[in-house]
């Protein structure tokens, strides 16, 4: 009996050998040798364009099977609601008075009562904070997830074209994305221990940039990530701060693909503690104890020490402090617009109909989220690198703050929210509060200054 299994288990051996080395062949030539060069080869272009055509395909079958269905549901749905240009608080109040029977020149009318309940019920209605914190809701199908229940079954050849989906994704796809992951994290401790012997100079520095954009650059191939970049010429430099809007952890990687930067971040345990030990080595990072996050003095001092140093690499920031869903961009914390340093802005905006990179961490955890994204189609973003900008004269830090998220929101095509993003985990602070009863007041106080004139 052992005789006769013998051979068989012999030839399956081989069968499996040869199946590696052709497994390991392929990734070489056409992932880690090109990501080590900087170089491509079209064929994730070439993926895109022909995933685009499929979802265009589904998406007309869907339309043709539920084209009335939907436009009910849109009515239904849209129904009383009427967008319309935002005004000030004052200019909302009077609207109200003018409009009601109240006396017209009070210091407090009866109707602004009804001013704040509606604001209260359009609040409730059409939250534009909460749904921030949740996934960008497509207008199409991306063989992905059915968004909308009412497109089930609404084809036999969609439900084949989703199984065969699933089938590709989690048979081919995921088990290729998650060796390329841990081939460009495994280099990554590796190369940057080893260039972390050398002593300090510039052939250190040389070595660590080239080490560091190949492993981020296999990374990114581990995501099928499309990345465009626009504006080259406007690249941060060192000596200065790149700030970029925050949507998902892999916007690292997106942006350390084209270019080296200096991290910041708090010391983790684990993996990631190994990773930020193995790269601190080979790079200047600034990583911050657990105790000393809080202590902003200590931090603005690392920041600013690091800047002054024109041989460092820039430091990269996201001064939103909390992944926001891709639509839009909430308040910038003005610690890294206090330093006086020149700052360098970057809008990254992801196209959701590949895949969603939005990281709602209090929903899912990191593996979850990474599995997630190994299994989506792709991810398709663009990223514009704006002019650098300097603190003007006059202008404090929260100004400055502001300034930089509006220039990043109008590139990306980004909703500019003044709300901190804080409030995915917290209440609204009570300093909100106050600012609309202080506005309220001077409201009220100009209307008694207008009824003495009187």
């Amino acid at each position: 009996m052992e005789s006769y299994w013998f051979p068989f288990d012999n030839l399956l051996c081989m069968l499996l050998g040869i199946s590696f080395t052709v497994w390991f062949t392929l990734l070489l030539v056409f992932i880690i040798v090109p990501a080590i060069f900087g170089v491509s080869f079209g064929i994730r272009r070439l993926y895109m364009n022909t995933l685009l055509k499929i979802f265009e395909w589904a998406t007309l079958r869907m339309e043709r099977g539920a084209k009335e269905r939907n436009q009910q549901l849109y009515k239904s749905c849209s129904n009383g609601i009427i967008a319309k240009e935002p005004a000030s608080l004052e200019q909302e109040i009077q609207e109200v008075r003018r409009s009601g029977s109240g006396l017209g020149g009070a210091e407090f009318d009866v109707s602004d009562i009804m001013f704040f309940c509606r604001r209260g019920v359009e609040s409730i209605v059409d939250d534009e904070v909460t749904k921030r914190f949740s996934a960008e809701e497509l207008e199409s199908w991306n063989l992905l997830t059915r968004s909308n229940y009412n497109f089930h079954h609404i084809s036999t050849r969609l439900t084949v074209l989703w199984g065969l989906g699933v089938l590709i994704r989690y048979g081919i796809l995921l088990p290729l994305r998650v060796t390329l992951a841990f081939t460009g994290v495994g280099l990554l401790v590796f190369l940057t221990s080893v260039i972390g012997l050398l002593p300090n100079g510039e052939m250190k520095s040389f070595l660590s940039e080239k080490a560091h954009l190949m492993c981020y650059r296999i990374c990114v191939r581990a995501l099928t990530a499309i990345i465009t970049y626009h504006d080259s010429e406007n690249k941060p430099r060192n000596g200065g701060i790149c700030v970029a809007n925050h949507t998902s952890p892999i916007d690292v990687i997106i942006l350390a693909s084209d270019g080296c930067y200096a991290m910041v971040g708090q010391v983790h345990g684990g993996l990631m503690g190994v990773i930020q030990r193995a790269m601190v080595k080979a790079c200047p990072h600034i990583w911050f104890e657990r105790s000393e996050v809080k202590d902003r003095h200590l931090v603005a001092k690392r920041l600013s020490d690091h800047v002054a140093d024109t041989s460092k690499l820039p430091i990269l920031i996201f001064p939103e402090g909390t992944c926001i869903n891709n639509t839009s961009v909430m308040m910038f914390k003005k610690g890294s617009f206090e330093i006086g340093c020149t700052v360098y802005p970057v809008a990254i905006k992801y196209d959701p109909r590949f895949g969603e990179a939005f990281w709602n961490s209090s929903k899912f955890g990191m593996v979850n989220y990474l599995l997630h994204m190994m299994s989506s189609w792709a991810i398709v973003c663009s990223v514009w690198y704006l002019p650098p900008m300097s603190r003007e004269e006059g202008e404090d830090a929260v100004q400055f703050a502001n300034r930089v998220k509006a220039a990043i929101a109008r590139k990306g095509g980004l909703a500019d929210l003044l709300w901190d993003g804080g409030l995915k985990r917290e209440k609204v602070k009570d300093v909100f509060k106050e600012e609309q009863q202080k506005l309220y007041s001077k409201v009220l106080v100009g209307g008694g200054e207008d009824r003495s004139r009187s």
